[in-house]
């Protein structure tokens, strides 16, 4: 007698294998390759001496080993919460008391990661609607697609999403009765992945503003992914969205140690608005009754000290002669071919570049293919949309990172994707 096959849940059956599998499979399969593909941080530059001293600062001392190693509450440690919200606050030039805040809106988690599918399953409803840039973090758009929820692109420029197109789509859904199914507006405000653009400082406040004025029968809400906003290399701090939601409604403001300092540590914050906090905080106890204690004593004891600061002052300075080595070889590489592309992002680890329009960079695609044999690898710009009605996406786009590479090795690679594209050009 055979044996009956399992039945699997709706969101099982939603969720399907991560599109990047592919592209990691060929980087492992191809020796010499130079990967400008992956989102890493530089482990070269990790602040592990930092992190041995916090530890063992904390491991040396009977009562502070014994709390670190004890089970932590699910909101997180109230002191590393409280630190997380005065940055916040300091960086957008005001306070939680203007922002009706308090310690009570941070939520600590295992990576901002944790926070967007939390967040899903508190707020969405098979068939709602998410929008978010077009194109967008496309592992969140894995997360939305799981939970059933339609995710609806808005176009992006120079100055982050196109907010004009925005309030044109929201009035389109009003008009045509699915505004009520709109729950959220997701946004990578600095230094975008994929793209490195930033929101621009006049849009921001007009973003909470939108969400404000099509809140009509139920809210909508922000949700500002600000994962990149500490690696800045050119021009001032914007605001944070938050900061233009002084009564603490509308706006989701989630970012993570593990671009800044360390991925290994796995931790992430939130400042949520206050129907948000229970809701959250009993289901995350649920999933995992709270996130690593002794990670959020280091964490805790880094910022305090000075060295977190510190090795984020370091780590920009790296990333800056990065990011500037890519760009000086694109235009060396590409100067000489008008119809091709890129932006220069002011911060962040990544390149948008775009091609002629008969370019095909995905899977099955002529460069793709080629870029692999040249020994280089890409993400390919297709992965950051989802399909409108009319089942199209830009097929003529990828993602560069110089995240991980040295700058000799991301000159390197240019000039192998450069070399890759010869013969496509017409």
């Amino acid at each position: 007698m055979s044996t009956a096959p399992l039945r699997f849940s709706g969101t099982a059956r939603r969720t399907g294998d991560s599109p990047i599998s592919y592209y990691v499979q060929k980087a492992l399969e191809t020796p010499g390759l130079i990967s400008l593909a992956a989102g890493l941080v530089d482990e070269s530059h990790f602040p592990v001496a930092d992190i041995r001293e916090a530890m063992n600062d904390i491991l040396g001392e009977a009562k502070s080993a014994k709390a670190a190693l004890q089970y932590g509450s699910t909101s997180g440690l109230p002191a590393l919460r409280e630190q997380c919200l005065k940055r916040v606050c300091h960086a957008d030039g005001t306070t939680p008391e203007a922002l009706n805040l308090t310690v009570n809106n941070v939520l600590l988690t295992t990576g901002s990661q944790q926070m967007l599918y939390l967040l899903g399953e508190i707020l969405f409803d098979p068939g709602d609607i998410v929008l978010c840039e077009g194109p967008s973090y496309f592992v969140y758009h894995g997360v939305l697609q799981s939970q059933g929820v339609k995710v609806i692109t808005v176009p992006m420029d120079a100055g982050g999403m196109d907010l004009n197109a925005l309030e044109a789509t929201l009035t389109h859904l009003q008009s045509t009765g699915q505004i009520e199914r709109v729950k959220l507006i997701y946004t990578v405000d600095y230094f975008q992945n994929p793209t490195g653009l930033s929101l621009a400082a006049e849009r921001r406040p007009k973003l909470v503003d939108i969400a404000r004025r099509f809140s009509t029968g139920h809210r909508i809400l922000v949700l500002a992914d600000s994962a990149y906003r500490e690696l800045r290399y050119d021009g001032p701090d914007l605001p944070g969205l938050k900061s233009f939601d002084p009564s603490n409604e509308f706006v989701i403001y989630t970012t993570t140690f593990s671009k800044p300092c360390a991925p290994g540590l796995k931790t992430g914050y939130s400042i949520l608005p206050h129907e948000l906090v229970a809701p959250v905080a009993n289901l995350k106890g649920s999933h995992d009754f709270g996130s690593t204690n002794l990670v959020q004593h280091i964490l805790t004891r880094l910022i305090a000290s000075g060295a977190y600061d510190r090795h984020i002052v370091s780590l920009r300075e790296v990333y800056r002669t990065k990011r500037d080595a890519m760009l000086t070889a694109l235009s060396n590489e590409f100067g000489d071919w008008p119809e091709v592309t890129w932006t220069k992002p002011g911060g962040g680890m990544y390149v948008w570049m775009t091609f002629p329009k008969h370019f095909r960079t995905g899977k099955g695609g002529a460069l793709i293919e080629r870029a692999l044999k040249n020994g280089v690898l890409y993400i390919p710009g297709e992965l950051g949309y989802r399909p409108g009605d009319d089942g199209i996406v830009p097929t003529n786009e990828i993602r560069l990172s110089f995240g991980v590479s040295e700058p000799d090795t991301i000159r390197e690679g240019v000039r192998r994707l450069r070399a890759a594209c010869r013969g496509l050009e017409a």
